[in-house]
């Protein structure tokens, strides 16, 4: 435990309705962290109370939504004071599954602007707290930062850049002591994936049906793998992973998750870029029409 309120720690927890985030979120506050949980939902505010110590506290925040930050800065900072924060964990995400050849450029847009463009807006903004209190950011990415698989060309494209962010963030934090970690887990048992089934299943409805030609049997592989991600590692692990890059005197600059991660970050480092081509493609149903 952290011991009495009066020495008691703040980690902001963006995305904390569900999945990785609200597993994090219950985690940190069992440890006795001031939790406070990003929502966008008045229930799913009341569902995270539930079960959890009366420390948590939720807070509205779409990372999409500026005055929505400013807000959610304006709360924590409250109840925080000078003190400032020990951890943003910069969860939130969306995954959007489309061949690159036929996606919608505003839904690429959209991807980018969860996945990317908001985590840098929460970051920027509750900066000067972390700033105030020495705290840490940890940055919740994926395996898909390593290696972009076939029909998750925009959801890998979010993850590679917040992986570089990540990297800029941290050499430009060194001179403050302010560590900067992400996390990259495999398949993790987490609804994000049945909501992207949902999702790719209307955008699929609107791309030009060519698209059902060329990648129809991929897009069912894609489906079908999609479904099995209930069969992947707890959020807890991802949890008590973030809990070490909060609490470790030595925090590592990447985490990998998962058996599977670690093996996919083994192939994209040693394996020549043609021969792991032609392993995905065809792991994926990647082919040419006869």
């Amino acid at each position: 435990m952290m011991g009495n309120s009066s020495t008691i720690q703040g980690v902001v927890i963006t995305g904390a309705s569900t999945g990785i985030g609200e597993a994090v979120a219950r985690h940190l506050d069992g440890l006795g962290f001031l939790v406070f949980a990003g929502v966008r939902k008045e229930s799913d505010a009341e569902t995270l109370k539930r079960g959890s110590s009366g420390r948590l506290m939720p807070v509205f925040l779409d990372v999409t939504n500026e005055v929505m930050i400013a807000q959610s800065v304006q709360q924590v900072s409250q109840v925080v004071g000078e003190k400032g924060l020990v951890g943003l964990v910069n969860n939130a995400g969306i995954a959007v599954a489309s061949p690159l050849e036929f996606i919608p450029i505003q839904e690429l847009r959209k991807q980018l602007e969860v996945n990317v463009i908001g985590q840098l807006a929460v970051t920027q903004a509750y900066l000067p707290l972390i700033r105030k209190g020495q705290g840490r950011l940890v940055f919740i990415s994926s395996i898909s930062g390593r290696v972009a698989a076939p029909l998750l060309g925009p959801y890998a494209a979010s993850k590679f850049a917040l992986g570089a962010l990540s990297d800029s963030l941290r050499r430009e934090l060194l001179p403050w002591d302010i560590p900067v970690s992400i996390v990259e887990p495999g398949r993790i048992i987490t609804p994000i994936w049945e909501k992207s089934l949902a999702a790719a299943d209307a955008l699929i409805s609107r791309l030009d049906p060519q698209a059902e030609v060329y990648y129809g049997e991929a897009m069912e592989i894609n489906r079908a793998r999609a479904l099995s991600q209930r069969k992947g590692t707890p959020v807890e692990q991802v949890a008590r992973v973030v809990a070490h890059a909060l609490l470790s005197k030595n925090p590592k600059t990447r985490y990998l998750v998962g058996w599977d991660a670690r093996f996919g970050a083994l192939l994209a480092k040693w394996l020549p870029d043609k021969l792991l081509d032609r392993a995905i493609t065809r792991q994926r149903g990647i082919k040419r029409l006869k």
